[in-house]
């Protein structure tokens, strides 16, 4: 006797009131994918995706970031210990979404590669805002995004003028009693932050210690994560950009392969490398 295969299906009622594709907007979301090569090429879909999807992440890194902030200006580094770690999920998912966009072979993107113009990535104000949050501030990136009367701009104007996570950190320590810097407690915050011997001393305080001044070592390292994780994505993301085009010219006009190799070299938290030299001494 043959057995009835159940479909194990669950009973399913009319859905009332907010529904998955609503409270997603998925209409629209998925409404936001339009090839302008013509005729439309396979492969610029894939192109399009990769860097939407990278814009939802790094929202969500702001997101995280901007609490992590708040809490470190309020005293309250716990917090921080939780949303740091999920932002380095977020930056191993980035980076792993490169093996995606490694199966775009050079002969595929150039055939739709000219049709979005200057577009570039160099463009993209939420990987900038994300880089101004963490320190690597560079008042010309303003002009970029249409200047301080632009939108886009004008935000990262205002977050160029705020101290930035690691500023913040560094003010925490200072109110803890930790002999920070004056100069780094307060300072022209739009300019990129440079190390300091003084905040290396300060470091290796907390790093000869732990036990002692266990959350400000637990900081200490959930920033050398974040730091490590977007070196690897730099690193990633310049491996990917040599594989698909080589050594030419960026689509927003920057030199390509050689710019992003230039920018492997930026240390966002210089002494939180430099005191591991200094541990046990």
């Amino acid at each position: 006797m043959s057995k009835k295969i159940s479909s194990n299906a669950p009973e399913m009622t009319p859905v009332k009131g907010i529904s998955y594709d609503s409270y997603l907007m998925l209409e629209q979301l998925l409404d936001c994918q339009h090839r302008i090569s013509d005729p439309p090429h396979h492969d610029e879909m894939l192109f399009i995706i990769q860097h939407q999807t990278s814009e939802l992440w790094f929202k969500l890194i702001l997101h995280e970031i901007e609490a992590a902030i708040g809490f470190i200006q309020q005293d309250h580094l716990e917090p921080c210990f939780k949303i740091l770690s999920r932002v380095k999920s977020i930056q191993q998912q980035l980076f792993n979404q490169w093996a995606v966009l490694e199966t775009l072979t050079p002969s595929e993107y150039v055939q739709f590669r000219g049709v979005f113009g200057n577009a570039s990535g160099f463009q993209s104000r939420q990987y900038r805002e994300f880089e101004f949050r963490l320190g690597n501030k560079n008042m010309r990136f303003i002009d970029l995004h249409g200047g301080v009367t632009s939108v886009n701009g004008e935000r990262l104007d205002r977050i160029a003028r705020a101290p930035s996570l690691y500023d913040e950190f560094l003010r925490f320590l200072s109110r803890k009693g930790f002999e920070v810097p004056a100069d780094r407690v307060n300072r022209d915050w739009r300019l990129p932050y440079e190390g300091h011997a003084g905040v290396v001393q300060v470091f290796k305080v907390i790093y000869d210690n732990p036990r002692k001044h266990w959350d400000s070592y637990d900081m200490c390292e959930k920033l050398v994560d974040i730091e490590e994780n977007l070196q690897l994505w730099r690193h990633r993301h310049m491996r990917t950009v040599a594989r698909i085009i080589g050594f030419k010219r960026g689509t927003g006009g920057s030199s390509g392969v050689n710019f992003l190799k230039k920018v492997l070299d930026v240390s966002l938290f210089p002494e939180l490398i430099d005191v591991r030299t200094e541990i046990g001494k």
